[in-house]
């Protein structure tokens, strides 16, 4: 928080709300407290977040809930406290409690979401406080994402395995009838030999006999 000559300024880091003080309380004294983690499941299309605060030494006035979402790198003004929104973000609030209510809820409304308490008739620097955060996970739809790519890596490795032993066995197959015909060859070689082999042999046999005469 900030002094300056016309206002108090209630900042958290990238984000400055400047809180016109109306009146002089300035023993006031806020804090806020915020669950860490909220998961909400496929099928929730709304949720609400819960923020509940203290104040002592305020004033009776109500005070102005200020809501901001942080992602990996950026952040949001939801609420400040108009919200930007209407359609999709409601703040509600009670005498110690503050919601907000998310609605058409999807995966891209995943982020860190920060409830600010500010008494703005106040000049007192702990007049206006940040919670701690609430991280919010929206599950189901990265879930059925994963499973499916699960599923589709399970598939196509069975494939691939499936191609390989195809492939496998052809180039077997190649290797046997190429085997098959060098074998049909080898021994088609042989039986040319022998058969020529016999051929020549009553010639022999004949010479022989003529040579034994004489």
């Amino acid at each position: 928080i900030f002094f300056f000559d016309c206002a108090l300024v209630f900042t958290i880091p990238h984000i400055k709300t400047c809180l016109f003080p109306t009146g002089d309380t300035s023993t006031c004294h806020v804090n806020v407290t915020q669950p860490r983690y909220k998961e909400a499941g496929e099928s929730a299309h709304t949720v609400t977040l819960t923020c509940t605060f203290s104040a002592l030494g305020c004033s009776s006035s109500e005070p102005q809930a200020l809501w901001f979402r942080f992602f990996t790198n950026r952040h949001e003004d939801l609420c400040t406290p108009e919200c930007r929104d209407v359609q999709k973000f409601k703040v509600h609030i009670s005498p110690k409690n503050v919601s907000l209510q998310i609605s058409s809820l999807t995966t891209n409304d995943s982020a860190v979401y920060f409830c600010g308490i500010a008494f703005s008739d106040s000049s007192s620097p702990r007049s206006k406080q940040m919670g701690g955060g609430t991280m919010l996970v929206k599950t189901g739809a990265e879930k059925h994402s994963t499973e499916s790519l699960t599923s589709m890596i399970i598939a196509l490795s069975l494939l691939l395995l499936y191609s390989i032993v195809i492939f496998t066995i052809l180039i077997l197959h190649k290797k046997i009838s190429s085997g098959r015909k060098i074998f049909q060859a080898i021994a088609q070689e042989l039986q040319k030999q022998r058969y020529a082999e016999h051929c020549q042999q009553p010639d022999h046999l004949e010479d022989d006999t003529v040579y034994q005469n004489r």
